[in-house]
């Protein structure tokens, strides 16, 4: 039997989990440290494996790759909610699907949010490219204070909820909208909500913390863009095709706001994509989970539920 982790790209899988307890059940495994090109470069190279475990949603499984992979029985998903994966597909096929906890995960996004904000808010990025070039202060903006600011957030989830704490700590105001906010609901999570304009005019800084769906694709669209005030700053942990892309892309180049950018429209993102050379970002390559003790624990869970399927023929109930 073979077993297969996808998209281990910051190489940390094997030391993350004690996978050599696979060892007295015949199971050999391998590691993916790089995406697949296509779905046929998927299909051929995963046609041989019993076994899969995908880094969250890095790989995209829709049906048409699951009838390709004539041996898989059991997905042990990293994380909790399996959005690339066609699970009716699974259903279907007979193949049993299990998920992780990622308890952590709320912090670390929420974190690198507001890392990204400061980054933008200060030019820290601007700044240590020029003292690598033997420059001083040349070429870095006059940073932003953030205390006495605003600060909108698209969503007040669990991550949402965190980031605002850290605003307030800062000394900013808290505002936020988002489909189904309501009064209370952002009352408790530390924020006044507003209307969706409201909050793209009157903030001095926007942090999306929504789930990608077919309602809020594009919700950050040219219109939202163009409300926002000269220089303020756009963050991004959540979903790149929450933002209208072409419409971000002009707003930076004419240098009307700046942006904090974690996640793509497509990832990794191509050599040649313009987001790569756009002025006023700050770019992270989808940071927002990757920190060690969440990959210990995806990765450890991901292990004991295949554990669990190899001994009972099903993955450990919770």
């Amino acid at each position: 039997m073979k077993l297969a982790v996808l998209d281990d790209w910051l190489g940390v899988a094997k030391a993350s989990a004690p996978w050599e307890r696979l060892a007295p059940h015949g199971v050999k495994m391998e590691v993916f440290e790089r995406p697949f090109a296509s779905e046929d470069e998927a299909a051929k190279a995963l046609a041989p494996f019993d076994i899969l475990v995908p880094t969250r949603e890095r790989t995209f499984f829709p049906g048409s790759l699951i009838t390709r992979l004539p041996r898989l029985r059991f997905i042990a998903q990293t994380g909790r909610i399996p959005g690339t994966l066609d699970q009716e597909a699974c259903r279907a096929r007979g193949i049993v699907l299990s998920t992780t906890g990622g308890d952590l995960v709320p912090a670390a996004t929420g974190e690198l949010a507001f890392a990204l904000l400061l980054a933008c808010a200060r030019g820290l990025t601007e700044g240590d490219a020029g003292m690598r070039r033997g420059r001083w202060q040349d070429g870095v903006p006059a940073g932003m204070v953030l205390e006495g600011r605003t600060l909108g957030l698209l969503g007040l989830g669990r991550i949402g909820a965190r980031v605002a704490g850290m605003g307030r700590a800062f000394g900013m105001r808290v505002i936020a909208w988002s489909q189904n906010l309501t009064p209370e609901r952002a009352a408790e999570g530390g924020a006044v909500a507003v209307d969706k304009r409201t909050l793209f005019a009157e903030s001095d800084a926007v942090s999306l913390h929504v789930v990608l769906s077919e309602r809020t694709r594009g919700i950050v669209d040219a219109e939202a863009l163009g409300a926002m005030k000269p220089g303020a700053i756009l963050v991004n942990t959540a979903r790149g095709p929450l933002v209208d892309e072409a419409a971000l892309l002009r707003a930076l180049s004419e240098g009307r706001i700046r942006a904090g950018l974690d996640v793509y429209g497509t990832e990794p993102v191509p050599d040649d994509h313009p987001i790569r050379s756009a002025p006023n970002t700050v770019l992270s390559p989808h940071l927002g989970f990757s920190a060690a003790p969440i990959f210990r624990q995806f990765y450890g869970e991901a292990l004991e539920a295949v554990l669990a399927w190899l001994a009972a023929g099903a993955p450990k109930a919770g």
